[in-house]
């Protein structure tokens, strides 16, 4: 065997080891692109997350940190042809900053300003970038805190708190200013549900599986896509039908979602759902026969229904999937906008904010009540002065 054979080899060796050790950490650290990620990251990076699992870190900030580690290798290497070097030099940093923040204008009279073409390119091939322009602030401000707080674990010291890293970024965004936008463009309310349910009329695997997403991630208070991706077999528990005079009792059911992104380390937050969410999880568990593990998992061409739980980010891709085929607009749309619906749905039914809250899990009441704000607004007398 030759000495390149030999090479390649060991090289095949090592990312399928990596593999293994992904997969060992994947019940709490779901990934898409294993196999490509055990390309990108080197042994530390792994045994770093390992550690981290083990440490009981939340499976939220897991996933972003090792979305985050990735694209931060992914660039490394097509912008220097190596791994990140650790701690990182103030240079690389600022290269980093200047590739991700930069003015559109000048870019069409200077074609060197910004990201380099075949960096850019290379990034795009392996889906890390999709959208052309430069990033926003707070995307490459993130990035650079998970590349600083790694870079810490590791026991080094970086020049995050550099005063030309600070100043860069100042006059990056300065120059390159974005307007805030909502994370989606248009809340999912009752109507805009009912439509996309509507998408839902047989009784495949697919249809099954997306209605129940929907009326779960909406009816048990907007979750996070995060939330439902992540939800499990596990955290399910059966209550007492929920009775009603003159008709049948409705079935009820708890869900434990543990810890969360805005709950303490020990708590254990519990929303219910009543009726036709629960109907339509029900029909789900039972048509995927899921007894035990993840709750909503990928379909493949053929029918087979993955052990896997879902990627968060398909939860979005279903809401615009069926958004599409609802004759609405997928690009006004997404999975937040399940959130934001619950609260304004809620908001133009009468109910009061803090037993919506107590739904929505929201736990800033200036946050929840800009959707009240608007619903309001939007029918209250001071909107209609000229009716």
């Amino acid at each position: 065997m030759t000495r390149k054979q030999l090479t390649s080899k060991s090289t095949d060796d090592v990312v399928t080891r990596r593999v293994e050790e992904l997969d060992t950490i994947a019940a709490v650290l779901p990934m898409e692109r294993r196999d490509e990620l055990a390309e990108l990251l080197t042994d530390q990076d792994v045994e770093t997350l390992r550690h981290l699992v083990n440490e009981g870190m939340g499976a939220n900030t897991l996933r972003a940190l090792t979305s985050d580690l990735a694209y931060l290798q992914a660039w490394s290497l097509a912008a220097s042809g190596r791994s990140l070097p650790w701690p990182a030099p103030e240079a690389l940093l600022l290269k980093f900053v200047a590739h991700h923040l930069w003015d559109p204008e000048k870019r069409l009279t200077d074609p060197d300003h910004g990201m380099p073409a075949e960096v850019e390119d290379k990034l795009r091939l392996q889906g890390f970038l999709r959208s052309s322009g430069p990033h926003a602030p707070d995307t490459v401000r993130r990035r650079l805190a998970t590349w600083s707080t790694l870079t810490k674990w590791r026991g080094l010291q970086g020049a995050f708190t550099s005063t030309a890293l600070k100043s860069a970024i100042r006059l990056a965004v300065r120059a390159t200013p974005r307007p805030k936008r909502r994370k989606s463009a248009k809340a999912v309310t009752g109507d805009v549900l009912s439509k996309l349910i509507g998408t839902c009329r047989t009784g495949s695997l697919r249809d099954v599986r997306d209605k129940a997403i929907l009326m779960v991630a909406f009816a048990s208070g907007g979750r996070r896509r995060s939330e439902v991706a992540g939800l499990r077999k596990e955290q399910l528990v059966m209550e007492a039908p929920i009775p009603v005079e003159g008709s049948a009792p409705l079935p009820s059911l708890s869900i434990h979602l543990g810890r969360t992104k805005t709950s303490g380390a020990d708590a254990d937050e519990i929303v219910y759902l009543t009726g036709r969410p629960v109907d339509a999880l029900d029909a789900w568990l039972k048509l995927a026969r899921i007894d035990s593990g993840s709750v909503f998992r990928a379909i493949d061409r053929w029918g087979n229904v993955s052990q896997r739980a879902l990627d968060p980010k398909a939860i979005n891709d279903i809401v615009k999937q069926r958004a599409a085929m609802a004759g609405l607009d997928p690009a006004e749309f997404s999975a937040h906008g399940l959130r934001s619906g619950y609260l304004t749905e809620a908001a133009n039914r009468g109910i009061p904010l803090p037993e919506a809250m107590e739904q929505s899990r929201h736990r800033s009441v200036q946050q929840a009540s800009e959707y009240y704000n608007s619903a309001t607004r939007r029918s209250g007398r001071a909107a209609r002065l000229m009716d």
